[in-house]
């Protein structure tokens, strides 16, 4: 199975929309970092003798640093993956103290995507260093499976919700065959998609709810591949098929870049206009909107604008 997709994924979040894993922090390591704070993105790639060790993530925060890790499967070696690539972010950033350096792990946790009965609630080494003394390398496993949609919302982790269909994706092709868990199924996604129009309403965050709408039909489209009934009613809900991040693909366009950047009356005249769609249940025709002059001059007309 190809899962470098949900490393592809989480790491488009981190890197383009960091502020996303703040909420993520704040749940795991009991802070309390307001959406706002300042974010600094560490390198996510050391190199060492016997190769290069990538990382998903090394954000510092408040002076700390924070290392997040996206597993799809319960791997059994991570404790061990995980303690390498915290020892690596440790010593690239180590201290020194006249003749003795310090170093600081970051504070680390995995989140598993699938989990299951075995599936640790955290990852352990037991480290017997050369004076005899014993210390408990110990980081917590977060999975993804302990969170509802509504748990999601209530603590704004949002950047969990472009992996929320492989909560069923055991019970796909099941929804394929079954109208009625079929449609359970979108009345969930219905429900996700009218609480990101909610939370991230206001011409400032219309970007984001593309983007992010955009890597949720991502997944969408990858788990359901084989059940196509399952994956066009995703998409229809969600509003549209276009895989890469909507935000940048914008600013690639020459057109819609000038009407963007040329006047801010345009811009918040066409996020009002995407808004109203979206509240229309008209998120599939966004992009012909957006991509298409002709098309928007019409919707402007239908809406009085």
């Amino acid at each position: 199975m190809n899962n470098t997709i949900f490393d592809d994924v989480f790491r488009t979040m981190i890197e383009k929309m960091p502020y996303m894993a703040v909420p993520l922090i704040n749940e795991v390591f009991h802070t309390s970092y307001p959406q706002d704070v300042p974010i600094v993105q560490l390198r996510n790639e050391h190199q060492q003798e016997n190769g290069e060790i990538i990382t998903d993530s090394c954000l510092k925060i408040g002076g700390k640093l924070y290392h997040i890790e996206c597993q799809s499967v319960d791997d059994t070696t991570m404790a061990i993956r995980m303690i390498e690539y915290d020892f690596s972010i440790a010593v690239e950033n180590a201290h020194k103290q006249g003749r003795r350096y310090r170093m600081d792990f970051p504070k680390s946790c995995v989140l598993y995507l699938r989990s299951g009965n075995n599936t640790p609630d955290f990852l352990e080494v037991e480290l017997v260093l050369p004076d005899e003394n014993t210390v408990l390398y110990r980081i917590p496993a977060i999975k993804l499976e302990a969170y509802t949609k509504d748990s999601i919302f209530e603590k704004n982790l949002l950047m969990l919700l472009p992996f929320y269909i492989m909560r069923y994706e055991k019970d796909i092709h099941e929804m394929s065959e079954n109208p009625e868990l079929f449609q359970r199924l979108l009345n969930e996604y219905e429900e996700i998609r009218m609480n990101l129009v909610i939370e991230l309403s206001g011409a400032d965050k219309t970007a984001l709810y593309m983007d992010l709408n955009k890597l949720i039909i991502k997944i969408a489209d990858y788990i359901c591949q084989s059940e196509e009934v399952v994956r066009k009613g995703i998409g229809e809900i969600m509003g549209g098929k276009v895989l890469e991040l909507e935000s940048e693909r914008l600013r690639a366009e020459g057109e819609i870049r000038g009407e963007i950047r040329g006047e801010a009356k345009g811009e918040e005249r066409l996020s009002i206009l995407i808004n109203r769609l979206i509240l229309d249940g008209r998120s599939a025709e966004i992009q012909s909107v957006v991509t298409n002059a002709e098309i928007r001059k019409q919707m402007y007309k239908e809406y009085g604008m």
